[in-house]
């Protein structure tokens, strides 16, 4: 990771009760259990979460908030990037369910989409499970097109609808 998210002014608009950063090695132990919160199957392993945090070809985003105690981990975002290639793929994005509804996913999503311009991609990919229409709803009103269909893409047997973005330099 070469620092791309400088470009994002880590403030998001005052809608929103977070911000976001590209995510440290102090962050493995709120990522982890991010990921164990947020999804049954096909969870990253601490020692996954680990190499895409060292990984040149992947960023992770950590969305962040301040409490009584601190900094608090409440979303996280993985973009993968093949070498030479413009396409990235977020490959998961997750926001703690205490915060649910508060405007996370958004706020992640356009993280996502500066950080993968700041690695030289033009056309961010992703999948989304049929049955999460949240998600959904959100990559289609953010311009997302659907481009196909995975069957049996999930280990439940669940199949993922794909979508994708051209990305525009602001």
């Amino acid at each position: 990771m070469d620092g791309g998210m400088s470009a994002l002014a880590s403030k998001p608009a005052k809608a929103f009760p977070a911000s976001v950063r590209l995510a440290v090695a102090a962050d493995i132990d709120a990522l982890v259990a991010l990921e164990n919160a947020s999804f049954v199957d096909e969870r990253a392993t601490r020692r996954a979460i680990r190499y895409s945090l060292r990984s040149p070809t992947m960023s992770v985003l950590a969305a962040v908030t301040d409490d009584a105690e601190g900094e608090v981990l409440v979303g996280a975002a993985t973009i993968e990037r093949r070498r030479g290639s413009r396409i990235a793929r977020l490959a998961s994005i997750a926001v703690s369910s205490s915060r649910s509804g508060q405007g996370l996913g958004s706020l992640l999503l356009d993280a996502v989409e500066v950080e993968a311009l700041a690695q030289g991609c033009s056309l961010l990919r992703l999948e989304a499970r049929t049955d999460n229409l949240g998600a959904i709803r959100l990559y289609e009103r953010r311009g997302y097109r659907h481009y196909g269909t995975k069957p049996d893409y999930y280990q439940d047997g669940t199949a993922a609808l794909c979508f994708e973005k051209m990305l525009i330099v602001p």
